[in-house]
């Protein structure tokens, strides 16, 4: 009785098993029509771009670091290697079968050729339309027709945790295909893609990938794959594309204009307000949620519509904001001049206001302002005497070049091109003899600790 007992427990494991096992086989999407219909609209991207050069002819960058190193003791007669021209790598996609072919900003940003290669080994080369670095969104042509083009889906209406693959070529490894899920809409990363509410996805994106298209399961482009977050230089799991609905939106005004409009609202905020709940509280508000406009322009479309500082925006437009890095990229895809309703909440209390959407040039936005602050050299900082020390201190970090490789607002500059800054006169000597191309060495004094940066110049 019980060897029965165990046989009708064991038959029942097994059959239990392999019920599961077969509705996991069910459940498993099959990408390999996807694939077959879809690589052949995927193209391979490669830019070649020459060595920048001075008036001697000779890259400045090489000696400049050597010149850190050695300070006077080179020779007149050094000789180093030059630089040779750099190739780049990347994906795209047909758009259109006259030629027109979708890729990111950053893949053929500052190419002297490119080059696109078909799933049929044809190569062309590829005449640049125009680029947009604040959506990171490039349009290419090439002279051809009947090419094989994708089908559009809507990135507005992609889900959360739905199928989505990517075709690309990964390390030269071209029309590689790889999967995964949606894992979030409506990423904000800032910097220079502020403008862009990226789908967050776990397919596995490496450099290569950079400009191809990512697929819904019924073969639609809904994103470009445009990078990755990552500590170890490699794929960690998470990987970001521009919705396709920005990404046609942007390909369209570069093929009509060759430039891109987006839509001004003429705020400035205080992202630090979202990790503050304190401040919130300050304020009469529960949660630290919202923008806090900590600056409206003079004359701008916000204060045309009534938004005053201090105010905390909570809707743009009929969609939440949460955090101030979800304003820019829902202001800059409306269209100038069309009117967008919004909610403040001002004095514990929420306004409907409705503004008309100006045009947003950021450069002459920062020219008629003369708040802002601005610095007079390459390396974009405002320096002061220390006083009684040696050095200059860094009073303030604009963007550009001496943030980007890590100077911090308090340090002191001793040194520059193995030079001694005693003063802010001497600083100004020294950075208005620098090289148009290279990169200044530069000693710091941090608190108690002495720290040595290479600051490219471009």
């Amino acid at each position: 009785m019980k060897q029965q007992w165990l046989s009708a427990v064991y038959l029942a494991a097994v059959m239990l098993v392999s019920t599961f096992s077969q509705a996991v086989q069910v459940n498993l999407p099959d990408f390999t029509e996807l694939v077959e219909v879809n690589a052949p609209s995927v193209v391979k991207i490669s830019t070649f771009t020459k060595t920048a050069q001075t008036k001697g002819g000779q890259s400045q960058e090489v000696p400049e670091l050597f010149r850190y190193f050695f300070g006077d003791q080179l020779p007149d007669d050094f000789q180093y290697n030059q630089p040779q021209p750099s190739q780049g790598l990347g994906s795209g996609f047909i758009m259109s079968e006259d030629g027109y072919i979708l890729t990111n900003n950053h893949v053929v940003d500052g190419a002297d050729e490119v080059k696109v290669r078909m799933t049929n080994g044809d190569e062309f080369k590829a005449e640049v339309i125009g680029t947009d670095p604040g959506s990171d969104v490039a349009l290419i042509k090439v002279d051809a027709t009947g090419l094989p083009a994708v089908q559009f889906g809507d990135s507005d209406a992609v889900k959360v945790g739905e199928w989505v693959l990517a075709i690309g070529s990964p390390f030269n490894f071209e029309y590689s295909v790889t999967k995964g899920i949606v894992s979030a809409k409506g990423r904000a990363l800032g910097g220079n893609d502020r403008y862009v509410p990226f789908l967050q996805t776990d397919v596995p994106i490496n450099p290569g990938n950079s400009g191809g298209p990512l697929f819904n399961m019924k073969g639609e482009v809904v994103g470009i794959n445009s990078q990755i977050y990552t500590r170890s230089g490699g794929f960690m799991g998470v990987s970001f594309a521009i919705p396709i609905n920005i990404a046609l939106n942007v390909a369209e005004q570069l093929k009509e204009t060759g430039t891109v409009q987006r839509g001004w609202l003429g705020v400035e905020m205080y992202p630090p307000f979202n990790d503050d709940i304190e401040l919130a509280r300050s304020m009469g508000l529960d949660r630290a949620d919202g923008a806090l406009i900590a600056r409206v322009f003079d004359g701008s479309p916000a204060e045309q519509a009534g938004i005053q500082a201090d105010d905390v925006l909570i809707e743009f437009n009929g969609k939440e904001v949460r955090r101030s890095s979800d304003l820019p990229p829902l202001v800059g895809v409306v269209h100038p001049g069309d009117k967008v309703p919004v909610k403040v909440i001002r004095n514990g209390k929420t306004i409907k206001l409705t503004v008309a959407i100006g045009v947003l040039d950021e450069d002459s936005i920062v020219a008629s302002d003369t708040t802002l602050p601005k610095a007079d050299n390459p390396l974009n900082i405002i320096v002061s005497d220390v006083g009684s020390r040696n050095g200059v201190q860094v009073d303030q970090l604009l963007e550009g070049p001496a943030k980007s490789a890590g100077m911090r607002q308090g340090d002191v500059i001793t040194m520059m091109r193995n030079e001694f800054v005693r003063d802010k006169s001497d600083f100004d000597r020294i950075v208005s003899e620098l090289p148009e191309n290279g990169a200044v060495a530069v000693r710091i004094l941090r608190g108690d600790n002495i720290v040595y940066l290479a600051i490219p110049i471009r």
